[in-house]
C-alpha cells in the first residue's frame, strides 16, 4: 500500500490513486482497524486526500468549460448557427401508424 505519504507526496497522486487511498483510510476507520492513537493521523491524511481530489475535479471542470467555450466560439466564428429542431416549429401531427403511438405520454 502507498501508506504514510507526506502532504507533498499526496498532492502528486493521480485522482484515482488519491480516491483509492482515501477509500482505504475510510474502510480502516469504519472497520475499527485503527486504534485511537492513529485516528487523528488517519483523519488528517483523509482530509489531505479529499482536498487533492477536490482540486483535481475543479481543475477538470475548468478545462472542460474552456474546451466547450472554444468549441462554441469556433462554431460562431464560422458563421454556422445551430439550427433549431424543425419539430419545435411544426404543428403536432397524427401518428402515421399505431407503432408511432409509443411516444404518447399516457
Amino acid at each position: 500500500m502507498s501508506g504514510d505519504r507526506t502532504g507533498g507526496e499526496v498532492a502528486e497522486l493521480s485522482f484515482s490513486e488519491a480516491m483509492e487511498e482515501l477509500e482505504s483510510v475510510l474502510r480502516r476507520i469504519e472497520g475499527d482497524e485503527i486504534d485511537v492513537d492513529q485516528l487523528g493521523r488517519e483523519l488528517g491524511r483523509a482530509a489531505r486526500l479529499l482536498e487533492v481530489c477536490r482540486k483535481k475535479i475543479r481543475r477538470a471542470e475548468v478545462e472542460v468549460r474552456q474546451i466547450v467555450e472554444q468549441i462554441e466560439e469556433d462554431g460562431t466564428d464560422s458563421g454556422a448557427a445551430t439550427p433549431e429542431a424543425p419539430e419545435a416549429e411544426s404543428p403536432a401531427t397524427e401518428p402515421a401508424s399505431p407503432d408511432d403511438q409509443d411516444d404518447i405520454p399516457f
